[in-house]
C-alpha cells in the first residue's frame, strides 16, 4: 500500500473513529461521571462535566440497598436471560437442523422463521399482549374453530398443559395487574415472546454453520457405521461450538438491555414480578428525576455487559492472530 492509499484510508476512517470516540465512549464516560455526583431533578448543564457535587460511590450504595434493584431486578434479569438464551439456542438449532435436510420450499420456511426479526420488540410486545389477552385475544380468536377443538384435546390428554399453564399465568398475573404473581412464571412467559422473535436469528447462524460442514465428513462417518444422531452429537454439534458461543454473547447482551418488550407487555408488573434493571433505570431517571442514580444503574448494566463481551472479543482476536 503506497502513501496515497494510506492517506485515503486514514481520511475514510477518521470520521468513524472520531464519531465513535465522542458518541459512544465519550457518552459512556460522561454517564460514569454523572453516577458519581448528586445530580437530581432538572439542572442546567454548564460546560462538559455533569452538574452536581462529587459524592463518590454513594449512588451505587443507594441502588444496591434498594430492594427493587437488588435482589429483585437482578434476579428477574437472570431468570429471563437463562430462559431466553436457552430457548433461542434450542429452538434455533432445531429449526436449522430441520431446514438443513434439503426440504421442499426451504426458502419459504427460512423467510417465515426470519420474519419476526424484521419487527421491533415494541411491536412484538403489542402483538403478544393482544394474543394473550383473556378477553379478546387468542382464546376468542380460535373459539369454535378446529384449533379450539385441538387445544381442548391436547389439554385433556395432558400434552399441552405445561405450555398452556404458562400462558394462563401470563394472562391472569400480567394482564390483570391487581394480582400478585410468581416472578419465574411471569418472566418465563415473557421470554416466550422474545424467543419467538430471536430464534430465527439463531437459526440463521446455525444453518450457516451446518452448511459449512462438508458432505465428505458426513459420508466418512456413515461409512464407519455412525448413525445420524451420532453424527450430530459427536461431529456436527462440536463443530458448532464457536457459533454457539457467538449466539450466547449476542443473546445475553440483548437480554441484559431488554426494555421495550417488557415495558410494552407488562410495564414491570404485577408487583415488580417482571421488573428489570432497564425499567428501574428508566423510572429512576425520567420519572423520579434522580439522574445520578439512573446513571449508576446504567453504568452497572454497562459493566455487566462488558464482562460478557470483552472476553469474547479477546478470544476472537487471539483466534484471528493464530
Amino acid at each position: 500500500m503506497d502513501r496515497r492509499q494510506k492517506a485515503w484510508a486514514i481520511i475514510v476512517l477518521v470520521p468513524a473513529v472520531v464519531s465513535t470516540a465522542i458518541f459512544v465512549y465519550g457518552f459512556v464516560s460522561w454517564t460514569g461521571l454523572a453516577s458519581l455526583t448528586d445530580w437530581q431533578q432538572v439542572q442546567r448543564v454548564r460546560g462538559i462535566l455533569p452538574p452536581g457535587s462529587f459524592v463518590g460511590l454513594e449512588n451505587y450504595e443507594k441502588i444496591f440497598s434498594n430492594a427493587r434493584f437488588w435482589p429483585n431486578d437482578i434476579y428477574n434479569n437472570a431468570v429471563f436471560t437463562l430462559v431466553f438464551v436457552t430457548g433461542c439456542l434450542l429452538l434455533g438449532l432445531l429449526l436449522a437442523i430441520l431446514i438443513d435436510q434439503q426440504i421442499r420450499g426451504e426458502s419459504i420456511f427460512r423467510a417465515i422463521f426470519l420474519l419476526p426479526m424484521a419487527i421491533s420488540f415494541i411491536v412484538t410486545g403489542t402483538i403478544w399482549a393482544w394474543i394473550l389477552n383473556p378477553t379478546n385475544g387468542l382464546n376468542v380468536l380460535i373459539a369454535g374453530t378446529v384449533f379450539d377443538d385441538l387445544r381442548r384435546f391436547l389439554l385433556e390428554a395432558g400434552l399441552l398443559q405445561p405450555l398452556w399453564k404458562v400462558l394462563d399465568d401470563l394472562r391472569i398475573n400480567v394482564l390483570r395487574p391487581g394480582l400478585t404473581a410468581d416472578p419465574r412464571s411471569v418472566i418465563g412467559a415473557i421470554a416466550i415472546a422474545a424467543i419467538w422473535q430471536m430464534s430465527g436469528f439463531v437459526m440463521a447462524l446455525y444453518l450457516a454453520g451446518l452448511r459449512g460442514v462438508s458432505d465428505e465428513l458426513r459420508e466418512a462417518a456413515r461409512m464407519d457405521g455412525a448413525t445420524e444422531s451420532r453424527i450430530y452429537r459427536h461431529i456436527i454439534l462440536p463443530l458448532m461450538r464457536p457459533i454457539t458461543a457467538s449466539a450466547i454473547v449476542l443473546l445475553g447482551y440483548t437480554s441484559l438491555k431488554m426494555f421495550d418488550l417488557v415495558f410494552v407487555l407488562t410495564k414491570g408488573g404485577p408487583a415488580l414480578s417482571s421488573d428489570l434493571p432497564s425499567i428501574f433505570m428508566f423510572e429512576t431517571t425520567f420519572r423520579g428525576q434522580l439522574f445520578a442514580q439512573g446513571a449508576a444503574v446504567a453504568t452497572v448494566m454497562f459493566l455487566v455487559s462488558a464482562v460478557l463481551i470483552v472476553p469474547y472479543i479477546r478470544s476472537q482476536l487471539r483466534t484471528g492472530r493464530a
